[in-house]
């Protein structure tokens, strides 16, 4: 067990274990996305960086089928920001709620020798989709394509540029998709921390192993913050989630199903 998820253990609430706490319709979910940990400020501006932070948050909601309808902002500022990066900022989170019908509601400022952020999103649903649901026999699938956002990465870390419409910097969700087809999927999250490991955190929850049908490289399945879909149906509802993925334009891949076996993750941890 690592350090994060021995933390989290320590904390005894049914409520913990998914990308948000479903509460009598309510899902509370919160994010940090920190200066030299998540990004470095000559990777993105300062729009960019509000408008990520704010993404990966709606995420957690849309990966719950639930509808984000507050944000709390904390945004700890270097004390060398300019009027022109703070008014960046504001217009990136408030560009990007708008576009989920997001209203900020408040928060906390402070100074900080980085820029550091974290989002607090509350949301509505009476149909949560879990982490918890998987069955022997059901498969496994993920939407769009994954490996792109570390290889991005790779390149910042390399001093290199990359396109203004990569998938490290221009998050997709695919509300649409889990919205309309929620009856179908029997568990599901969103994909932060790399396809291996979150298929670990399903193995975990659902005491399920995976029989893949083919072999998927590790620059797919080791690649984090790709925010893609990972979910699980049962086998009858194959050709019916096919055919509604391509009426909301989602590209999805079956990978393989659960089995009685053990899993292993083979990537190396994202965290601590």
């Amino acid at each position: 067990m690592n350090l994060e998820n021995y933390f989290i253990s320590q904390f005894k609430s049914e409520h913990v274990g998914d990308d948000g706490a479903f509460i009598d319709g309510t899902v509370y979910s919160k994010d940090a996305f920190f200066e030299d940990i998540h990004f470095k400020r000559g990777w993105m501006s300062h729009y960019q960086i509000a408008t990520k932070a704010m993404m990966v948050n709606i995420s957690d909601a849309i990966a719950m089928n639930a509808k984000p309808k507050y944000a709390l902002l904390s945004v700890a500022l270097p004390k060398n920001t300019t009027k022109s990066q703070a008014k960046e900022l504001a217009c990136g989170f408030g560009e990007c709620a708008s576009k989920f019908n997001v209203e900020i509601i408040g928060g906390d400022t402070i100074a900080n020798v980085k820029l550091d952020i974290t989002v607090t999103i509350i949301s509505k649903t009476q149909k949560p989709l879990l982490r918890r649901g998987l069955k022997h026999g059901h498969l496994i699938a993920y939407s769009g394509d994954l490996g792109r956002s570390a290889k991005d990465l790779k390149k910042l870390m390399n001093l290199g540029k990359i396109h203004k419409k990569s998938k490290f910097v221009n998050i997709k969700l695919r509300d649409k998709f889990i919205h309309q087809n929620r009856r179908f999927l029997s568990s599901g999250m969103d994909i932060s921390d790399g396809l291996f490991s979150d298929l670990g955190k399903l193995s975990s929850t659902n005491r399920v192993g995976f029989r893949f049908y083919k072999k998927i490289p590790k620059n797919i399945g080791c690649s984090g913050e790709e925010y893609e879909m990972l979910f699980g149906f049962d086998k009858r509802y194959k050709r019916t989630l096919l055919k509604r993925a391509k009426l909301s334009r989602t590209p999805i891949n079956i990978i393989g199903e659960c089995v009685r076996k053990n899993y292993k993750n083979m990537c190396k941890a994202h965290h601590f």
